[in-house]
């Protein structure tokens, strides 16, 4: 297997110099731009698996690199933040990021979260590699999902909370299902994440909450997703 290509994106200059050393321990191959303009430009030119991207850097945050970077690109995203404000956290969920690690961290906490992410993406597809609902067609292992031929542009997270929920139509999964099916995320800090996800996703797919044709929500309990499966 080839080794996972990581991308770090922070203005420390040392600490992403440490990054890059301490990852290659695990078998990694990472690179560091100290400027958010270097490190979009890097993604340009160069293919990556997974990004570790800062929120406070100058010139430009990270909220805006995210928010350009998902323009066009779904790869997987966890942001390094020194502010614990649950709002920055719920921004960034908002953008497309898919977990949060909060300054000052342990490394090996960090190594563990990429683990995690490039997990969810990996067995994705392990069991099966297209699903139809009708119009809606998803493609596990490219994560990919077309909407009446439309392709529909969906962060990892999103895709990652669809499949999810379309691996059980027609039954109830509460909160608590969701997080653990959706591990990698803090959602402890903040549990109405799970709903900003829900309320993204409905909207890429056009869904209406008040006559849903994919996602419904049962008060009280959960999300629904109401697709059936095309054999």
């Amino acid at each position: 297997m080839a080794k996972a290509r990581l991308l770090i994106i922070d203005d420390d200059v040392q600490l992403g110099e440490r990054l890059v050393r301490y990852l290659q321990q695990f078998d990694y191959v990472a690179d560091a731009a100290s400027h958010p303009r270097d490190g979009l430009n890097r993604l340009e030119v160069s293919s990556y698996d997974l990004i570790i991207l800062d929120v406070m850097m100058p010139e430009m945050d990270g909220f805006e690199v995210l928010r350009q970077l998902r323009q066009n690109r779904s790869l997987p995203v966890i942001m390094l933040t020194a502010r614990g404000d649950v709002s920055d956290r719920i921004v960034g969920l908002e953008l497309g990021a898919d977990d949060y690690l909060p300054k000052p961290f342990e490394p090996r906490e960090l190594v563990a979260r990429i683990q995690t992410v490039l997990r969810r993406g990996r067995s994705s597809g392990k069991a099966e590699e297209h699903r139809r609902f009708g119009d809606l067609q998803m493609d596990l292992a490219a994560q990919r999902v077309t909407l009446a031929g439309q392709e529909i542009s969906l962060t990892h997270l999103e895709f990652e909370l669809l499949r999810v929920l379309s691996n059980r139509p027609r039954h109830v999964l509460d909160r608590d299902a969701l997080m653990d099916s959706l591990r990698g995320m803090d959602w402890d800090a903040f549990n109405r994440s799970i709903d900003v996800a829900v309320s993204r996703l409905r909207q890429k797919l056009g869904d209406d909450p008040k006559a849903p044709r994919f996602i419904k929500t049962v008060w009280g309990s959960g999300y629904m997703f109401l697709g059936e499966q095309d054999v």
